[in-house]
């Protein structure tokens, strides 16, 4: 059971994506975010429709982008993730390669803690010994009681996630989130506050970043959210212009989409790419995480190979 303040879930449905072209096939996979009106259905009928606007797969830079289905953003990205997969099997080189990064500069994953109760979340917090970052998941009456038993069997650094589930009175007693789009509230917050703010809900596009400076420290990008590695890059440019931090973070997905994302983590402050490793059962191998740090695959594309 994998808990958030807006609800719980068991299983989550994904939508694996493969493009084909020269003999090759890049992996591609969308996990729809309900919250934004997608699931697996409408995410395979806004795959099917991109197929047939992109046509030869040949060009890889922004086919996704312009093919793309309004409203379904995790149908975007796993196209365009496939097609920089084909991109970097062409060019029989990894990706991280292809887009000029080293691969030595990938940083330290945080580890997900979903929420729970007080006891629940201590005994994972001791399950996760191996990882150097934790992020714990708030937006519970329960949230002060779920840090201390935190910071009764740990001293690592946290990052806190309240997935909207705090109001803004409730934002102030913790100084740490707001609901997405009270932008103004959340820039008198960050003046009072000593905690750094990073941007989730509120930011989905690069067009999005501008307005958020000055209120937020920095955004957290998720390729599900804004449509692939393409627009991944460009938020990261015009974060950067604005002088915000960059963050990577994930849905729950596999390592197909783990790993797309672990290709450019290189460009970013902070990472927290651990989806794949909160499931029972991974059908796929691609990047993996030693002593807390992301490890790129070497093999061309993504890298991705199932298990």
């Amino acid at each position: 059971m994998f808990r958030i303040a807006r609800g719980a879930s068991e299983v989550r449905y994904n939508l694996l994506v493969e493009a084909e072209a020269d003999g090759r096939v890049g992996l591609g996979e969308a996990a729809p975010i309900l919250r934004y009106g997608e699931d697996r259905e409408s995410a395979a009928r806004a795959v099917d429709e991109m197929a047939g606007r992109i046509g030869d797969a040949r060009t890889f830079t922004l086919a996704a982008r312009r093919a793309a289905v309004p409203s379904q953003a995790s149908a975007e990205a796993a196209v365009d993730m496939a097609l920089h997969d084909l991109a970097g099997q062409r060019m029989q080189v990894p990706l991280y390669e292809l887009l000029g990064l080293d691969p030595a500069d990938t940083p330290q994953t945080s580890f997900t803690i979903g929420l729970d109760t007080p006891e629940v979340v201590a005994a994972k917090v001791r399950e996760a010994w191996s990882y150097p970052i934790l992020k714990v998941k708030m937006g519970s009456d329960d949230d002060r009681a779920v840090l201390e038993a935190v910071r009764d069997v740990t001293d690592r650094p946290l990052r806190v996630d309240a997935n909207e589930g705090w109001t803004p009175a409730g934002a102030v007693e913790r100084l740490a989130w707001l609901p997405a789009g009270m932008i103004a509230e959340t820039r008198e917050l960050r003046r009072l506050s000593p905690l750094p703010f990073y941007a989730d809900e509120s930011v989905h596009r690069a067009a999005d970043i501008p307005a958020l400076a000055g209120a937020f420290d920095g955004i957290n990008i998720k390729l599900m959210k804004c449509g692939g590695i393409a627009e991944a890059l460009r938020m990261i440019a015009v974060a950067r212009a604005h002088g915000m931090k960059v963050m990577l973070g994930c849905m729950i997905e596999s390592s197909i989409a783990i790993t797309a994302a672990a290709h450019i983590s290189p460009l970013v402050d902070t990472a927290d790419l651990d989806g794949n490793l909160l499931l029972d059962s991974d059908p796929y191998a691609g990047a993996t995480v030693r002593a807390g740090r992301i490890v790129l695959p070497e093999r061309p594309g993504l890298g991705v190979v199932p298990r």
